[in-house]
């Protein structure tokens, strides 16, 4: 993309971490950078990636997170790093780091919001009303997120906000946010956009209710536990429910057969982490006692996101890009089915990037096996 377009995006395959943020500097330096966005696979030595990054983009300020896959020019990625740049002409970027979670309250979160309004009204683009959008990345292992969504949604205001938790290739075992010029854990990363140019935070996802209702009677919410559905051992209630056996649950079976919880007439899935010895189940999400989850199927994907980008298109005009966060349960469906390529492809035509995440961020709710985030107009200046 040419640079007075307003974004650039790039991605590198190396597995040298010098490299790769070298062939990422390439790519994206030009006299209007302002600020660049990457996902990179969890597989890097991240010190190493931190400290090459900043060796090669020097003064521009750059965030990010570790991934569960990548989203790149090319379509979906494995172990690789992709990137935006956005152009100071077009965008107004402020930046701040929640480095512990777990203290983050309604007070740190009316103060950051302030900092950032303030941050992003210093270069007087856009009236920050109407114009101004947050990104999110936060620590996907972290388990705080309705925490510090809820605290960051009530200080935006009518700003829309989406994002992503970030992954680690499926590992599920540490997973980072990128900050300053280092990588950081139990941490998230917030950035405010402004800009002239037209924009739609948005989510979709392609699951259908069935007909079953299971009632959660014994949840323990902070650790996201769930031992008992419909007074039954939770993993036992759960497997009898969508046929199979409870020794056969896996990542798999879950994005298969996700439960979701119904707020007015739209169902927001609750994703099932992993299963436990005593027959508890862990969730993604935070699930309370009393809560009603409906047992759901996925359907058609591409159907979906067609519909979702038809409406963009029909509101927006011609999309400069769109930033993803794409849950990675998403991801094992289509590589289960053999459908990644052709999702791929389509996004790609799309000018989608972005990552495959443990769970997206939309307007304060912390959601699951969503396609979730930002399409941005090419603007008609």
């Amino acid at each position: 993309m040419h640079n007075s377009e307003g974004v650039v995006s790039a991605m590198s395959q190396a597995t040298d971490e010098g490299q790769a943020a070298e062939e990422l500097a390439q790519q994206l330096l030009h006299p209007y950078l302002g600020f660049v966005l990457f996902f990179c696979s969890a597989s890097y030595d991240l010190q190493a990636l931190g400290q090459a990054l900043q060796a090669c983009l020097g003064n521009v300020r750059v965030v990010g997170c570790t991934s569960a896959g990548e989203i790149t020019p090319q379509g979906y990625g494995r172990n690789c790093i992709t990137a935006m740049g956005f152009n100071h002409a077009h965008f107004s970027i402020a930046t701040e780091l929640i480095d512990q979670v777990e203290h983050f309250s309604l007070i740190d979160a009316q103060h950051m919001v302030e900092r950032l309004v303030g941050g992003c009204r210093s270069n007087t683009l856009a009236p920050i009303k109407g114009n101004t959008f947050a990104l999110t990345l936060l620590d996907g292992l972290s388990s705080r997120e309705e925490m510090v969504l809820a605290a960051l949604s009530a200080a935006l205001g009518d700003i829309p906000h989406f994002g992503g938790s970030a992954g680690d290739d499926n590992f599920l075992t540490h997973t980072h946010v990128y900050f300053n010029g280092a990588f950081h854990s139990g941490a998230a990363v917030v950035v405010l956009v402004n800009t002239w140019l037209d924009f739609e935070v948005f989510t979709t996802h392609h699951i259908l209710p069935r007909a079953e209702k299971l009632v959660v009677t014994g949840a323990d919410s902070p650790s996201r536990r769930v031992y008992e559905l419909n007074a039954e051992p939770a993993a036992e209630e759960y497997a009898r429910h969508i046929g199979v056996a409870v020794a056969d649950l896996d990542h798999r079976v879950f994005a298969a057969h996700p439960l979701a919880v119904r707020i007015h007439d739209q169902y927001y899935v609750r994703a099932i982490q992993q299963v436990h010895e005593d027959l508890s189940l862990s969730f993604y999400c935070a699930v309370e006692n009393g809560i009603v989850l409906t047992v759901m199927k996925p359907g058609p994907i591409l159907p979906n996101l067609e519909s979702l980008f038809d409406g963009l298109h029909s509101r927006l005009g011609d999309l400069l890009l769109t930033v993803g966060c794409d849950c990675f349960l998403r991801r094992l469906e289509l590589e289960d089915a053999g459908g990644l390529e052709q999702i791929g492809s389509f996004l790609q035509a799309k000018r989608v990037m972005g990552f495959n995440t443990y769970g997206e961020q939309f307007n304060g709710m912390h959601i699951n096996q969503t396609f979730t985030g930002v399409a941005i107009a090419r603007g008609r200046r």
